[in-house]
């Protein structure tokens, strides 16, 4: 607003001056009210998200909009993860006092331990299929709102019959026959990056069939000391995922590729084996996407043929406690997690599994989505499904800092970098460090 001007030396004058000067205060006055109360109206939280080739800025913006359109007192400024790692990134920006307002596929670990997460009530996880999954000490942060199938063995079906593969490898040995069948014809068997969403995701396979399916609590035993990564089991995964780099299977090499990288390397043919999740179908089903090839989907060989399927149900949206406007952000965190079409974007662009009750599939979803899904209803009425080691949540997860260890670990087992022996020596001694 402007000032009033100086005041002259007559009354008139000055009565004049006066009665502009308390006009200009008023309408100032008026002016300030009018845009405080337009500020309160309007409540803004910050929604930290990460972007992959099937989940553009398009698909957040138009989701986020979805939200903000019933409830127009919200706005929402997008953060996106500069890489796939959006937990340490959420790390990286709570220690300069920026922890988002809401985040989605973050691990709650270390920031529900510390009060830093906002722990949903019953009432508010009536609408989830498991609403205790993922729980702290009995509390949820972290809305349980997908299923994952973690991982799908997606593969090349040109390139399996170019190497004279004629039937889809049952156990482990017919699967390291089929990779050598591969490998003679001058194709690289298997697909992957290094971070925690490429190598991880093919660890969780080999962990599930030689870690969870022989004992299911493995995690909880863990927590309570009863096992430990140096034990045989977990030896056993590791010297698996060493010795395909070994043979040449997984090429040492691709640890520095990231996640996009990777996807698309399988996309262009550059490899017949992808082990990834099954949001992996979106891009399958998406005409810009879909590969020139047909791509066939199996589950993670077990030595002896049984099937395993490794899972998690979680991975949605969880809220900052100390969120300025924390009201908003709950509200919004749910509304976004149940709003039917972006529960259907959701399946179509990231092949999730939506774990809300009543929801079904669209008609309209690819056959890569349906194959995938297939799959894993198969493996729920043959009791098949097992935790997928390295994403699951909570208390059903890793101590805090642990699974940044493993992922590291990870690389230096197909780098060579650390025997298997050295690698479980370290595991076992970073989790007594994050248990004391």
């Amino acid at each position: 607003m402007n000032s009033p001007g100086s005041i002259g030396s007559t009354a008139p004058r000055l009565l004049a001056r006066a009665v502009a000067a308390a006009l200009v205060i008023f309408a100032s006055a008026a002016c300030s009210a009018t845009d405080s109360a337009s500020s309160a109206g309007k409540k803004e939280i910050t929604f930290l998200v990460f972007e992959t080739p099937n989940l553009t800025p398009a698909y957040w913006d138009a989701a986020i909009k979805r939200v903000t359109d019933k409830f127009p007192d919200i706005t929402v400024k997008k953060l996106v993860s500069p890489d796939q790692d959006r937990t340490r990134y959420a790390k990286q920006l709570d220690s300069t006092g920026q922890l988002p307002d809401v985040m989605i596929a973050v691990s709650p670990a270390g920031f529900a331990e510390a009060g830093k997460l906002y722990a949903f009530n019953p009432d508010e996880l009536k609408d989830f299929e498991f609403p205790n999954n993922g729980a702290v000490k009995g509390k949820v942060y972290q809305l349980p709102a997908n299923t994952q199938t973690i991982p799908v063995v997606y593969y090349n079906k040109k390139q399996f019959a170019a190497a004279g593969i004629t039937a889809e490898p049952k156990t482990y040995a017919e699967f390291l026959t089929a990779a050598q069948k591969l490998k003679a014809k001058g194709i690289q068997p298997l697909v992957t990056g290094g971070v925690h969403d490429n190598l991880g995701v093919l660890f969780a396979g080999i962990a599930g069939t030689d870690v969870y399916a022989k004992n299911p609590t493995w995690m909880a035993d863990r927590r309570a000391g009863k096992v430990k990564f140096c034990d045989a089991d977990w030896k056993a995964a590791a010297a698996k995922l060493a010795d395909l780099s070994a043979k040449g299977y997984v090429n040492k090499g691709d640890v520095s590729r990231d996640y996009a990288a990777t996807q698309q390397a399988f996309l262009d043919g550059k490899g017949a084996i992808y082990p990834m999740g099954n949001w992996f179908a979106g891009a399958l089903d998406d005409p810009k996407t879909r590969p020139a090839f047909d791509v066939g989907q199996l589950t993670w060989p077990s030595d002896d043929g049984t099937m395993v399927v490794p899972a998690f149900t979680g991975g949605g949206l969880l809220v900052n406690a100390k969120a300025k406007n924390l009201d908003a952000a709950r509200k919004f965190a749910l509304a976004f997690q149940t709003d039917k079409t972006n529960m259907d974007a959701s399946a179509k662009n990231d092949g999730l599994f939506v774990a809300v009750k009543g929801f079904s599939p669209p008609s309209d979803v690819g056959p890569a989505f349906k194959a995938g899904y297939d799959l894993y209803a198969k493996a729920l009425a043959a009791k098949a499904v097992v935790p997928s080691m390295g994403f699951e949540a909570g208390d059903d997860g890793f101590l805090p800092g642990v699974g940044a260890r493993v992922d590291s670990s990870l690389v230096d087992l197909v780098s060579g970098t650390k025997t298997v022996d050295q690698v479980c020596s370290f595991l076992d001694s970073e989790w007594q460090k994050a248990a004391g």
